[in-house]
C-alpha cells in the first residue's frame, strides 16, 4: 500500500499524530509508515520529542510573551536574573528554582504567570527543612504564603542538622522549590538570559 507524501505531512507533522496511529488510521503497520517516511526523507521526531508531544498533545503549555512598558520590563529582567542564580539550568529535567526568601518565590512566580502564562495551579512544590523544624509548620507557611494548594507539594525532605551555625534564621521555614515539568521551557529561559547582551 502507498501512502502519499501528502497524506504523512498532514498526519505526522501537522495533526502531530504518531506512526502508530497513522499506520491504524490507513490500515497498516508502523513499519509501513516508519518505510514511507524514511522513503520521502521526512525527519521523525526524536524518542523525546515524541513523549513530549504525547504529554503535551495541544502544544506548549506556555506562550512568551515579552514586556509592554518600564514595570513589565523591571519584572522580566527581575525574572530573568533570579531564575540564572537560583534556576536549574542543566540536565534533562524541566524547570525548577529553589529558595528560602518568600518574597523571591513570589516574584519568581508572578515572572511565570504574566510572561509565559503558566497558571499558579499548575506548578508543583519541593520543601526541603531541617529536622529541629516541624514540617507541617513549614508546609502550613508556604501554602498560606503562596495561597496554593497542599495536593501542589511533593513529600517534603527532613535533613538533620549538621552542627551550629546562623542557617537557622535564612531557612526557617525550609527551603522550597518551585517545579514546572517542561524542559522546553526551561531552555527556553537558559536562552532569553544567553541572549542578554
Amino acid at each position: 500500500m502507498k501512502i502519499s507524501k501528502k497524506d504523512l505531512e498532514e498526519t505526522y507533522f501537522a495533526k502531530n499524530l504518531s506512526a502508530a496511529k497513522i499506520g491504524k488510521l490507513f490500515g497498516c503497520s508502523t513499519n509501513k509508515i516508519n518505510y514511507w517516511l524514511a522513503k520521502y526523507e521526512l525527519k521523525k521526531r526524536t524518542i523525546s520529542e515524541a513523549i513530549y508531544q504525547l504529554r503535551n498533545p495541544l502544544g506548549d503549555p506556555f506562550v512568551l510573551q515579552q514586556p509592554s512598558n518600564i514595570q513589565e520590563g523591571i519584572l522580566y529582567g527581575m525574572g530573568l536574573g533570579l531564575y540564572w542564580g537560583e534556576g536549574s539550568k542543566r540536565g534533562k529535567g524541566g524547570m525548577r528554582l529553589g529558595n528560602t526568601d518568600v518574597r523571591l518565590i513570589k516574584k519568581f512566580i508572578k515572572f511565570l504567570e504574566k510572561f509565559f502564562g503558566i497558571q499558579k495551579g499548575k506548578l508543583k512544590f519541593g520543601l526541603q527543612v531541617f529536622s529541629d523544624i516541624p514540617p507541617n509548620k513549614a508546609l502550613n507557611y508556604w501554602q498560606k504564603e503562596l495561597k496554593v494548594e497542599k495536593g501542589q507539594f511533593y513529600k517534603i525532605i527532613v535533613s538533620e542538622i549538621r552542627g551550629k551555625g546562623t542557617y537557622k534564621y535564612k531557612s526557617e521555614y525550609g527551603v522550597l522549590m518551585i517545579y514546572f515539568n517542561n524542559i522546553k521551557l526551561k531552555k527556553l529561559i537558559c536562552q532569553l538570559i544567553d541572549n542578554i547582551q
